[in-house]
């Protein structure tokens, strides 16, 4: 059993199968987006669609193009995906947002089954699974963190990935098994892969059709009544359980506290907060940054045209470039899943991403040069030599060192580091940055290939080297730091490798000041005769640092405004240790 770290240990009851269904009823939404990031590529190519949408018949920049609309319509969609729900999940929730995300999938399922040749309704139907892609990868961990028992939260989230690479595999795979058993003169060759889209986007609705509301976003809906009752069903305890009363309590004083801090002000008041407070900037600036060097690092050209890219290093036949394609998902998803259960909490952030990145840097790097020497982009044949073993092999090396590091560290890093008043604001811009990262790579790869074709492997792995400089520079390690504590290691200057050792004698240094009762604190008005002596207060809960500049607290708004946030929660008295 998960160790629980909360002051009110959890009853055996509450780690049921309804929580795990939960979690996998909104995890449909993940499988969306592997099966769709995977089928795609291999499916353009089948003979059966390059014949059937003019594949065949076009070469050089014309072909590319075409390759590249198909592909990024998705990503498009995705992006805008992402910015729709934010503004429909605060308003309708979480669960309704789901549910017509999948019945959105599938239309755009729909349009691209009914094509038959027209390659404007491919571009549509993309555009549509993408909107909805786009917007259930927002909201499915929100979701399924609010609904989740802390103890296990993590590992019910988790399932958001696993169910992506599963359905990865699977789209890798569909298309060799068509390629192996179809003619490649049969429209049903490609009508198949497109078809299995309706599997996933059909059972998020279904399922999630099933599953209650988010009881936090009840709650903060004032839904009380209705949030104890999913509570109680959701933990399996009965309605006066000491237990059900707690979790409900902390979450109303968390959304009192949120409300306290602006946390429900307008959009444009968060952007504001973003804005004019350095730690903020700081961390938004990190977390779009490492979403497009996630992005630069080649990844999703190997998600999206990895067939291809397997032929352009000398491995000719449709045949052989699916089957290559297959492996990679497999490798990458087993990567991923042991990384993710084993590895990230062992490993760290930071140590991670240096590790994969060199890792990955030497893979790419030796593919390009390997295409280089070879001549393989230029159609010349490589044979069964060691090198071209070697090339493929290093494939599959880089995806087992980008699962250890790109492909969930930014993700997790993104989750982890902003202010809770400003987290949804934060994860929306994050998010788009991913999405337009991805829109970038996939519509420009076909053109790298076509016009600098070697020199693709070279700019990724030196993208990659550039990742290296700047986590050692800028990303500093968070395994094991408490959400409340990100303040104090994002108020550090410097390299990012001492922010961490910083960081841990601050916290230290805390730890030895003990608590101060925060309405004794305010009766013996501490705080106003010390504003003048460049003593920090730092909240534990409410992530506000204040260094008093003024001694006239009552004429002095700003200041007044930060005390009111101070009294709603326990004090920790530091000497000036951060100018802050």
């Amino acid at each position: 059993m998960a160790k629980d770290h909360t002051t009110h240990q959890a009853p055996p009851q509450v780690y049921n199968w309804r929580v795990y269904a939960l979690a996998i009823s909104a995890a449909m939404g993940s499988a969306m987006f592997g099966y769709d990031s995977a089928f795609i590529g291999g499916t353009m190519s089948l003979p059966s669609f390059q014949d059937r949408f003019g594949l065949s018949s076009n070469t050089g920049d014309a072909l590319a193009s075409l390759r590249a609309n198909i592909v990024s319509t998705f990503q498009a969609g995705c992006f805008f995906g992402v910015i729709f729900v934010y503004m429909a999940t605060e308003r309708f929730g979480r669960r309704w947002p789901l549910i017509v995300c999948g019945f959105i999938f599938n239309i755009g399922a729909i349009l691209q089954v009914a094509s038959d040749g027209i390659v404007g309704l491919i571009y549509a139907g993309r555009a549509l699974t993408g909107l909805a892609v786009g917007a259930s990868s927002m909201i499915i961990p929100i979701y399924i963190s609010e609904s989740s028992p802390p103890a296990i939260r993590g590992r019910l989230i988790g399932i958001f990935e696993i169910f992506l690479q599963v359905f990865q595999i699977f789209g890798f795979w569909v298309n060799y098994g068509v390629n192996l058993h179809l003619s490649p003169t049969s429209d049903s060759q490609w009508y198949i892969p497109f078809a299995l889209q309706f599997i996933p986007g059909g059972l998020l609705s279904i399922c999630m059709w099933f599953q209650p509301e988010s009881p936090r976003w009840l709650l903060n809906a004032n839904r009380t009544e209705q949030a104890r009752t999913v509570l109680q069903r959701l933990r399996q305890l009965p309605a006066d359980d000491e237990y059900l009363n707690w979790e409900v309590n902390t979450v109303l004083q968390q959304i009192e506290q949120e409300r306290a801090m602006g946390a429900h002000n307008s959009f444009v008041a968060k952007v504001k907060e973003i804005a004019t407070v350095p730690s903020n900037r700081k961390r938004l600036l990190l977390g779009i940054a490492l979403m497009f060097i996630q992005n630069m690092s080649g990844i999703n050209a190997l998600n999206y045209y990895s067939p291809s890219i397997f032929q352009a290093i000398g491995f000719t036949g449709t045949d052989v470039g699916l089957l290559a394609t297959g492996i990679f998902g497999i490798v990458k998803a087993s990567a991923t899943t042991v990384f993710m259960i084993w590895g990230v909490e062992r490993i760290g952030r930071r140590n991670a991403l240096l590790i994969g990145s060199a890792g990955a840097m030497v893979a790419l790097l030796y593919i390009g040069a390997f295409a280089k020497v070879t001549g393989s982009f230029d159609g010349v044949s490589v044979g069964r030599s060691p090198g071209a073993y070697a090339a493929i092999a290093m494939v599959y090396i880089f995806s087992v060192f980008y699962a250890m590091s790109w492909n969930g560290i930014p993700w997790i890093f993104c989750a982890e580091v902003f202010p809770m008043a400003i987290r949804s604001a934060c994860m929306l811009v994050t998010t788009c940055a991913q999405w337009l990262g991805q829109f970038t790579i996939v519509y420009s790869t076909p053109y790298m290939m076509a016009n600098i074709t070697y020199g693709t492997f070279f700019l990724f792995g030196f993208s990659v080297l550039f990742g290296i400089i700047f986590s050692f520079a800028f990303i500093p390690e968070t395994k094991g730091m408490s959400l409340e504590d990100m303040d104090i290691l994002f108020s550090q200057e410097g390299l990012a490798y001492s922010w961490r050792r910083k960081t841990d004698q601050i916290i230290r240094d805390r730890a030895e000041a003990g608590h101060l009762d925060a309405n004794a604190f305010f009766a013996k008005d501490v705080l106003k005769p010390r504003l003048n002596s460049g003593i920090c207060w730092y909240s534990a809960n409410d992530d506000i640092w204040l260094l008093g500049n003024s001694s006239e607290v009552v004429e002095d708004h700003y200041v007044e405004e930060r005390c009111k946030r101070f009294a709603h929660c326990l004090r920790f008295r530091l000497g000036p240790i951060l100018d802050v």
